[in-house]
């Protein structure tokens, strides 16, 4: 069955869709079941879309800390240069700052390529989600298909052993009255000589019901 984006945009419209591969139970809807090209590669895009926003948050705490650290010595070597006018000390502030401004730049790039993760990760993150959608509902439906298969199959198979346990009742009734039928004509004696690998009797009781059963 075929679904489109476009029949599931106006449903998730202002929807926060979570992060399907950081969730248990979307892997165990594949735990038994072929997963698709498409969805391991959108599965591929928003795991790397994660772990380059990791890096980004990574990174740019590195370059703070960096850039902290920077200004921390400026403010030493400030001082020193006041104490002692030595230049070789201006040089090491005018290096800090050049280093700042790096420092800067890259915190600038950070924050750009920062603010284009998520909507990149909510875009893969929510075609992923509508072939997941996809590839269960093709599940469900061939589920269903198959439940209607037994579902026929079950019931043909009761009418058809209904059938057999009327046959096998009837077959209880005719061996019954047919063993009471010699039974009476040629008596006990004479049935116990040839009865030997026939025992109708044991059929008395089902047969009896049987037949007041059918009387009803």
């Amino acid at each position: 069955m075929s679904r489109t984006d476009d029949v599931y945009k106006p449903a998730l419209s202002g929807k926060k869709i979570p992060i399907l591969t950081l969730d248990h139970n979307w892997h165990k809807l594949f735990s038994q079941a072929h997963i698709t090209p498409e969805i391991e590669s959108l599965e591929n895009q928003v795991n790397d879309l994660l772990k380059k926003q990791g890096k980004n948050t990574t990174a740019q705490k590195s370059v703070k800390a960096l850039k902290k650290k920077l200004m921390d010595e400026i403010v030493e070597l400030a001082d020193k240069l006041d104490e002692t006018g030595d230049q070789g000390i201006q040089k090491k502030i005018d290096e800090h700052k050049r280093l700042i401004q790096e420092c800067n730049e890259k915190l600038d790039e950070l924050k750009d390529e920062e603010l284009d993760i998520p909507r990149d990760l909510d875009q893969a993150n929510y075609q992923l989600m509508l072939r997941t959608m996809e590839a269960c509902y093709e599940r469900l439906d061939q589920n269903m298909a198959e439940i209607k298969k037994q579902e026929e199959w079950i019931s043909k198979i009761r009418v058809e052993l209904k059938k057999v346990v009327i046959r096998k009742q009837e077959k209880e009734i005719d061996t019954y009255e047919l063993y009471s039928y010699m039974h009476d004509i040629f008596g006990p004696d004479v049935i116990d000589i040839f009865d030997m690998h026939y025992h109708p009797e044991k059929f008395a009781p089902k047969a009896k019901q049987s037949e007041d059963a059918s009387k009803q």
